[in-house]
């Protein structure tokens, strides 16, 4: 029955446009990626950073970056390993609002922002990309915290708006869990995946997998 009902969401999303090319519904929520989860026993030195081609580099404790602008999102996630998963409900902080608000002042001449993880652990994106809608820095996870192994504490979220197909829409590696900062440069950085043969522009709809020639 429940490879039934499957199914049956699967073509309903898909009769709306909601699963690009090559991809197939999943009801769970796998776990993948590369390296330990980080254990965080106590936040008190945990910090987020702001650096670049910005008018100011900040930084902020656990406690304050709680204290920024915040919003509630739904979105579609979309994995280049072929599975997708739908209506899935975050809250955490939008980039936009944090410029909007005049807390990041982004510089004229950034193009790119890299974001940086525990371990080293980068993913790069278009500026454009991660001012639109599709990405968030994500705190909770259907009205919880995040699991350690989905990104806790923070992590980068990159979706798809149900009925709204942009072309700022990427895989979901484009955003790196266990965030602790965002560099906004001029030119762009391939980060871990991309370096490992993964598209650098991971379109989904695309289907940009993978580097052409791969």
């Amino acid at each position: 029955m429940d490879f039934l009902l499957r199914r049956q969401r699967e073509e309903q999303v898909k009769s709306e446009g909601r699963l690009p090319p090559g991809q197939a519904l999943t009801q769970k929520f796998p776990v993948l990626h590369y390296g330990p989860v980080p254990v965080y026993k106590d936040l008190s030195a945990w910090t987020f950073s702001v650096s670049g081609l910005v008018d100011e580099e900040k930084t902020w404790s656990w406690d304050d970056f709680n204290k920024l602008p915040r919003r509630k999102v739904t979105y579609d996630l979309h994995c280049v390993t072929g599975w997708s998963k739908f209506d899935t409900a975050w809250e955490g902080v939008h980039l936009t609002d944090l410029v909007d608000a005049g807390i990041i002042r982004i510089r004229p001449e950034a193009r790119f922002c890299i974001q940086h993880c525990e371990y080293g652990y980068t993913t790069n994106t278009p500026l454009e990309v991660v001012l639109a809608s599709n990405f968030l820095m994500a705190t909770h996870y259907d009205g919880k915290p995040l699991d350690p192994e989905h990104g806790y504490p923070l992590r980068g979220l990159m979706g798809a708006l149900a009925g709204d197909k942009q072309d700022s829409d990427r895989y979901l590696w484009k955003g790196g869990k266990w965030l602790r900062g965002l560099e906004f440069t001029a030119t762009d950085r391939p980060g871990f995946w991309e370096q490992a043969g993964y598209s650098n522009s991971a379109n989904i709809w695309r289907e940009e997998r993978y580097w052409r020639g791969l």
